[in-house]
Order: structure tokens, then C-alpha cells, then sequence
């Protein structure tokens, strides 16, 4: 996705906040992947939700007529945001739409803390599919769904977390045009976003003691509703206080960014 598109989808992926369970989540991971298999069969309803040449209001109401009743309420909330947004493609819309669904389930293994255990699922049954030609084939073949899920359910239950176990199987059952380890390599690049956004990258003039470190991770544990992993860099420059990186957030709180805005603000 690229320009207004990823745009689109950055506003998007902050509604995925607003799942409180690991159960919720893995239903709306699950209805979202239904509304992506709704829209590559229906290729008119998926051009007329991103046209962009009609108003958000009115696409909003065609999405939540089709999904009222039929879904959860977080599901038909994020949809009809994502229908009202604008794409620079209909096929962007869908994208959009399946990375939500993907990043519904990393929010369910985050939530059970099996973030780590869902990335390495997916790693290493994408490297299993590439490297056994005859499961790879029957994957991408004709076979009906409800086969393939019973393949892969003989193949990974009790192997995998209940997360994974979702996951892989919506991927393989509707892998939309793409190869198995395509789809295992989208879903494992996702995952591996959402576990990079859960360390906080902390720069200080001076070692902290465990006991900061303790204060300082309940504090962001306690902002951020999850668990946030330190990685503390000793770093001169800094001066005093403490700058902290967690994604694409910076927290800056250093006295070298206060003598900075000084500078700014004389400057001016």
C-alpha cells in the first residue's frame, strides 16, 4: 500500500485497541477474514466501498446494512471505518482488510502472551510447506475448504497455539492468488511488527538500578496495556532524564531536549 492508502490503514490499526479479550480478538480476526473472502468474490461491492468518488457516509451505510446482525460490533465498527477511509485502489481496501484480520490474531496471542510462540508457528510451518512439494500442491489446489482445513488440522493440532492454529488456517484455506509461504511470510512480517512494538528502547546518561527499572516498566506496562520489554542503552548525550523509543513513538523526556526547545523557542 502506498501514499493515502497507508494512510488509511494507519488510522485503521488503532481501533484494534479496543479489543479487550483474546477471545474477541480471534472472532473478529475470524469474521474480518470472512468480509475479505466477501469482497474478492464480489468485485463490484468492493470497487463500489473504495470508490472514492462517493461519500464515506454512504458506504459506511451499504457496509453496515450487510454486516449489522451478522458480526461483532468491533468487526462492523472497523469495517465501516475502513470502507469510509480512502484507497488508492480496491484492492488496497481488501488488503487493508486481511492485515487487519492478521493483526486481530497477533493481538489474541499478545493478549494469552504467546506473541513470540505465533511468529515461530509461522516461521517454521512456512519453511515445512516450502520444502514438502506435495502439501504445498494440495494447498494451492482445487480442493474444497473444508479439506484442506482438515489437512492442516491433522497437521498442526496440538502442535501449534490456538492463535496460530486460526491463523494458518485462514491464510491456506484463501491464500488469494498468493504461494502458502507468501501468505505464512506476510502474516509472520505482521507479528513481527506487533513484538518490535513491545520493546521500549530507553536511552539514559546513567545506568539505572533495578529498582528504576522495575518503576519504569510497570509505568509503560500500566500506559500501554501490555507488557513492555527494556532495552537500556547507556548513551552520554542524553544528559539527564531519559529518552524512550517504543515503534514509532518517541518519548523524550532528556534535559538535552529541553535545552533544545530553549534553543527553538530564542531562536524564534
Amino acid at each position: 500500500m502506498r501514499g493515502a492508502s497507508r494512510a488509511s490503514y494507519a488510522g485503521l490499526r488503532e481501533g484494534l485497541s479496543a479489543i479487550s479479550t483474546a477471545d474477541s480478538a480471534d472472532r473478529v480476526g475470524d469474521e474480518l477474514f470472512a468480509v475479505v473472502r466477501l469482497l474478492d468474490s464480489e468485485h463490484g461491492l468492493r470497487r463500489a466501498l473504495a470508490d472514492p468518488t462517493k461519500p464515506p457516509e454512504e458506504k459506511a451505510a451499504v457496509a453496515g446494512r450487510l454486516l449489522h446482525g451478522k458480526v461483532s460490533a468491533e468487526t462492523e465498527e472497523l469495517v465501516v471505518a475502513a470502507v469510509s477511509a480512502r484507497w488508492a485502489s480496491s484492492s488496497d481496501l481488501a488488503d487493508a482488510i486481511e492485515q487487519l484480520a492478521i493483526e486481530a490474531f497477533t493481538v489474541s496471542a499478545q493478549r494469552r502472551h504467546k506473541l513470540d510462540d505465533l511468529e515461530d508457528d509461522l516461521f517454521r510451518f512456512g519453511r515445512l510447506v516450502s520444502g514438502q512439494p506435495a502439501l504445498r500442491s494440495a494447498l494451492i489446489g482445487p480442493a474444497p475448504e473444508n479439506a484442506k482445513r482438515d489437512l492442516l488440522a491433522n497437521l498442526l493440532e496440538d502442535k501449534v497455539s490456538s492463535p496460530s492454529m486460526s491463523l494458518i488456517t485462514q491464510l491456506l484455506t484463501h491464500t488469494r492468488g498468493r504461494s502458502p509461504q507468501a501468505a505464512l511470510d506476510l502474516a509472520a512480517g505482521i507479528a513481527a511488527r506487533r513484538r518490535e512494538q513491545l520493546i521500549a528502547v530507553v536511552r539514559v546518561a546513567t545506568e539505572l538500578t533495578a529498582e528504576q527499572r522495575r518503576r519504569l516498566g510497570e509505568t509503560l506496562t500500566a500506559a500501554y496495556g501490555q507488557g513492555i520489554h527494556l532495552n537500556v542503552v547507556h548513551d552520554p548525550a542524553v544528559i539527564g532524564g531519559v529518552s524512550i523509543q517504543i515503534g514509532d513513538e518517541l518519548i523524550e523526556g532528556t534535559a538535552a531536549s529541553r535545552l533544545a526547545e530553549v534553543r527553538r523557542k530564542l531562536a524564534g
